[in-house]
C-alpha cells in the first residue's frame, strides 16, 4: 500500500506557447512588423515545447569543454559543446535571429527579429550570445566596405555551418567580440594589446583578452593599439591560406550562469587581423556593435521577466494553500500582478526600441531617440531583472529553489544582462554622455514621452520631474543613476499609457511614477485591477 498520494502540485508548464504574449504581439504590429506574426508564433510553440526545453536543459547541465591540444600534442584551441547546443543554434540561425535583418529590405525587419529573439530565448539564454554578436557585428564591419562585401552575406545566411574552416568557404558565419582586458575592464582605452602593420595591409596582433565571447565563432572584432591609436580589427579563426590564426584559448570562464555558452580568456600570439575603420577610431567603430548588443540585453532581460512571471502565475493557478488556490489569495495576487506589470513594461519599451532601430537609418529623430532610449533602458530594465527573477522564484517556494524547476537557472542568468556591454554605471554615464554631446537626443526623448501628456496626471508630473533633474547639472555624475532611472520609468510609463492595457498602465503609473508602492514586489495599492493584469500572464499548457 502506498505511503502517500502526490497531490496539490502544479502540472508541468511544458509544453507552452512562448509567443502567447499580448504585449509582444501588439508591439509587433504597432512597430510595423505584423507580417512576421506567423513565424513568431511558430517559434513560440518550438521554444515552449518539450524538445527545445530539453535542449536548453542539457546544454546547461553539460557545459562546454575546452581542448587546448589534440591527442598528439598539436595546439587546436577548440571548444566542445553538447550536441543540443548546435540544435539550438540551428533553429536560431534558420529563423534569422542573427545577421539576417541586415539583408532583409522589408519594413520592420529588425522589429521582427527582436520579437523572434525574445520568443526563442525562452528555450535557452546562453546560445543567444553568439547569435546576438553575429547580429551586432554587421554595422561595425561596414566601416571596411571590402570586408563587409565579403562576409556580410554569410553573416546573414540562414545556414548554420559549425566548424573551423576558412570563412569565405563556409555556408554561414558566426561572429564574436573581444574587447576587455584584465587591467581595464570597461575602460577599453587602457588596452595594452598591440597591432603592428604588415606590408600586405594586415596587422599582427599581440595581447591578452580577459573576456572573449563565443570563442568558437568564425571571426571576432577586437580592439588593439595601432600606431595611430586604439583601433578595431577583424580576426578570423582560420586564415585565408587555411591555417589556424594563433588565437590561444587559455581557459573558459566558470560563470554564475549562462552555462551553455563558452566565455573565454585568450591570447593573441602574432594573430593576423584586418583594420575595420580608421586607425585611432576603434571605440567609435566597435561601439556600433556594442549598441546593437545592448538592444539584445534589453530583449534578454524582458524574456527572462516574462518567463519568470508566467511560470509563477502557472504555479499559483494550480496550487492551493490555506483553503484556496494561490492565484486567489490576495497577497499572492498582488505579487503576481506586480511581476506582470514589470514584464509588460519591459516588453513594451523593448518593442519601441526595436522599431526605432528599424527607422533610425532614415529618420534622424528616431536615431536620436534610439541613442538615448537604448542607454537608459539598458540600464533600468537589465537592473530590474535579478530582483524580478528572485521574486518569481519565491512564488514557487521550495519548489522554485530546486534546480529541476528551472527557476534557479533563470535566477543565475538574470544579472548578466546588466553586466554585459557596460554595467550599471557605464550605461548610466553613457546616457549622460549622449545628452551632453548630442542635445538632439534630449529633444527626441521629451518629444516621445510628450506624446502621452494629458493621459495620466502621475505621468505628467514625472515628465516635469525629469525636466527639473536635467536643468540642474551640478553633481550630475553623482546623480547619474537617479536621473537615468527616472527617465527610463517615464519612458516605460509613456509607452504603457499610449499602448498598454489600461490596468497595467494604471498600476505602473500609480507605483513606479506615483510612489504609491513599497520597495518589494507585491506592494501594489488597493484598487489596482489585478484580475485584468493577471489574465495577460495566463499561458496554458498545450
Amino acid at each position: 500500500m502506498p505511503t502517500h498520494e502526490v497531490f496539490n502540485q502544479a502540472p508541468p508548464l511544458i509544453p507552452f506557447d512562448a509567443a502567447r504574449n499580448p504585449a509582444l504581439l501588439e508591439g509587433l504590429h504597432r512597430e510595423g512588423a505584423g507580417w512576421a506574426e506567423a513565424e513568431v508564433r511558430e517559434l513560440g510553440v518550438l521554444a515552449g515545447g518539450f524538445q527545445a526545453q530539453e535542449w536548453g536543459r542539457l546544454a546547461n547541465e553539460y557545459p562546454p569543454v575546452l581542448h587546448t591540444h589534440d591527442r598528439w600534442g598539436n595546439r587546436v584551441d577548440e571548444v566542445e559543446f553538447h550536441p543540443h547546443w548546435h540544435d539550438l543554434m540551428n533553429v536560431a540561425v534558420t529563423h534569422g535571429l542573427h545577421g539576417s535583418p541586415w539583408l532583409d529590405e522589408r519594413p520592420g525587419a529588425h522589429t521582427a527579429r527582436a520579437a523572434k529573439f525574445y520568443t526563442w530565448g525562452a528555450a535557452d539564454a546562453g546560445h543567444m550570445c553568439p547569435i546576438s554578436m553575429t547580429y551586432a557585428v554587421v554595422p561595425a564591419l561596414r566601416h571596411n566596405p571590402e570586408l563587409a562585401a565579403r562576409f556580410e552575406p554569410l553573416l546573414g545566411s540562414r545556414t548554420y555551418d559549425f566548424g573551423l574552416r576558412e570563412p569565405s568557404g563556409k555556408a554561414g558565419l558566426i561572429a564574436g567580440m573581444s574587447m576587455t582586458e584584465k587591467q581595464g575592464g570597461s575602460d577599453v582605452r587602457a588596452n595594452t594589446t598591440t597591432a603592428t602593420p604588415q606590408p600586405d595591409g594586415s596587422y599582427h596582433i599581440v595581447g591578452h583578452k580577459w573576456f572573449t565571447s563565443a570563442p568558437m565563432s568564425d571571426m571576432f572584432l577586437t580592439l588593439a593599439q595601432a600606431p595611430g591609436g586604439l583601433s578595431c580589427f577583424l580576426l578570423p579563426r582560420v586564415l585565408p591560406d587555411g591555417s589556424r590564426n594563433p588565437i590561444r584559448i587559455q581557459r573558459l570562464k566558470d560563470k554564475l550562469g549562462n552555462k551553455s555558452n563558452a566565455s573565454s580568456e585568450i591570447e593573441y600570439e602574432n594573430a593576423t587581423g584586418w583594420l575595420v575603420g580608421a586607425e585611432g577610431a576603434g571605440v567609435k567603430t566597435i561601439i556600433e556593435m556594442v549598441n546593437m548588443t545592448r538592444l539584445d540585453c534589453v530583449i534578454g532581460s524582458a524574456t527572462g521577466m516574462r518567463l519568470g512571471a508566467v511560470t509563477a502565475i502557472h504555479h499559483a493557478r494550480h496550487r492551493a494553500a490555506f483553503g484556496a488556490d494561490l492565484i486567489d489569495q490576495p497577497a499572492m495576487r498582488n505579487v503576481l500582478a506586480d511581476l506582470l506589470v514589470e514584464s509588460d513594461a519591459a516588453t513594451t519599451v523593448m518593442m519601441r526600441l526595436a522599431g526605432a532601430t528599424d527607422r533610425a537609418g532614415s529618420d534622424p529623430a528616431e536615431a536620436a531617440l534610439r541613442r538615448i532610449a537604448l542607454a537608459i533602458t539598458k540600464y533600468w530594465v537589465c537592473k530590474r531583472a535579478p530582483a524580478h527573477a528572485a521574486e518569481a522564484l519565491e512564488c514557487l517556494g521550495g519548489n522554485g529553489y530546486a534546480e529541476e524547476s528551472g527557476m534557479p537557472r533563470l535566477y543565475r542568468e538574470a544579472p548578466l544582462m546588466s553586466i554585459w556591454e557596460g554595467s550599471g554605471n557605464v550605461a548610466a554615464l553613457d546616457a549622460l554622455r549622449a545628452m551632453g554631446r548630442q542635445p538632439e537626443t534630449v529633444e527626441a526623448y521629451f518629444a516621445e514621452v510628450g506624446l502621452a501628456r494629458g493621459a495620466d496626471a502621475r505621468l505628467d508630473d514625472a515628465i516635469d520631474r525629469v525636466g527639473k533633474e536635467l536643468t540642474d547639472l551640478s553633481d550630475i555624475e553623482y546623480r547619474a543613476r537617479r536621473v537615468v532611472e527616472l527617465m527610463a520609468l517615464v519612458l516605460q510609463g509613456a509607452q504603457l499609457v499610449r499602448h498598454g492595457h489600461p490596468a497595467v498602465a494604471d498600476a505602473f503609473c500609480a507605483t513606479r511614477l506615483g510612489a504609491d508602492w513599497g520597495i518589494a514586489f507585491g506592494t501594489l495599492p488597493v484598487g489596482v485591477d489585478t484580475g485584468a493584469i493577471l489574465e495577460r500572464g495566463f499561458v496554458d499548457v498545450r
